[in-house]
């Protein structure tokens, strides 16, 4: 399905695959059947995905090569630009710098409202270890909510920062001019791209949050501890989903994993009230992962 003899057939059928690389067809056609096998067929668990949606052309918001700086690759990167064999060199500022010893594997360009970005995929080697049990000094349980974003064992509190809600008054009159305008004009477009533009600012001031509260965390605890929610079951409720969705929690105890696995900090899924000794913390935990 995935090989080029199959592309080249499609050539004739559908014309705008000639202006697109072979590699790109490939992994849009492997997105393409995991979308349907995750809808179709349950996961270990019994779990079934939704059903996938039909994009138009000109919807598809990313495309992905499988190689970076590979003989054959189509996509090359030299720390200032990268080298698309179809359009050229491209300057690019570069928001990270890749560390030593990391291999680039594949390169995603992405189209968001204030432009292209590429995101490229690195391979390390070198495992980050988990700190000990018998050196976990420091412990806490952290408990999230709507009136605190988070509540210590020990009484500290993150207030939550309603990112969505103090933008939503704005939100709602840029989509009040977008209304007003004719659907596909120019000015509809520009209207449209001013939504988008709030859209990825709420979005990236909750993702600079995440971060910045999770990155503290890890810094002063060698194990946290976080309640086990039932986020979905939560946002059911017409009057909190809302909120919910502007503190989004799970998005929040993922970033905490991926920050905590770099700095060998342990993080656990229990039920709170939490233990108040460390000793009590670990034990506790440790059966629950076990």
């Amino acid at each position: 399905m995935f090989n080029n003899q199959h592309l080249n057939k499609q050539k004739f059928s559908f014309q705008n695959t000639k202006k697109s690389p072979y590699e790109v067809q490939q992994i849009n056609l492997q997105r393409l059947d995991k979308a349907w096998k995750r809808w179709l067929v349950p996961d270990k668990t019994g779990k079934r995905f939704g059903r996938p949606r039909f994009k138009k052309a000109g919807k598809l918001r990313s495309f992905c090569f499988s190689r970076v700086n590979h003989p054959k690759a189509a996509v090359k990167f030299n720390g200032k630009q990268i080298i698309i064999s179809r359009f050229g060199a491209i300057p690019v500022i570069v928001h990270r710098h890749i560390p030593d010893g990391f291999t680039i594997k594949t390169a995603t360009i992405t189209k968001k409202a204030d432009g292209y970005y590429v995101s490229f995929s690195l391979e390390d080697k070198s495992v980050p270890s988990l700190i000990p049990t018998d050196n976990i000094k420091t412990t806490v349980g952290i408990d999230v909510g709507l009136k605190e974003f988070l509540t210590t064992n020990t009484g500290e509190t993150v207030p939550v920062p309603k990112f969505y809600r103090q933008s939503q008054s704005n939100l709602a009159r840029k989509q009040g001019q977008a209304d007003r305008k004719k659907i596909g004009s120019n000015n509809w477009k520009k209207a449209q791209n001013k939504i988008a533009k709030l859209h990825q600012h709420i979005a990236r001031q909750r993702e600079d949050f995440h971060y910045k509260t999770a990155h503290r965390l890890v810094k002063e605890y060698d194990l946290i501890a976080v309640e086990n929610l039932n986020i979905k079951g939560l946002a059911r409720n017409s009057k909190l989903s809302k909120s919910i969705y502007d503190v989004a929690w799970g998005t929040f105890i993922e970033k905490l994993n991926a920050v905590a696995v770099k700095r060998g900090v342990h993080v656990g899924r229990g039920e709170w009230p939490f233990a108040r000794t460390s000793s009590q913390y670990i034990t506790k935990l440790f059966k629950l992962w076990s």
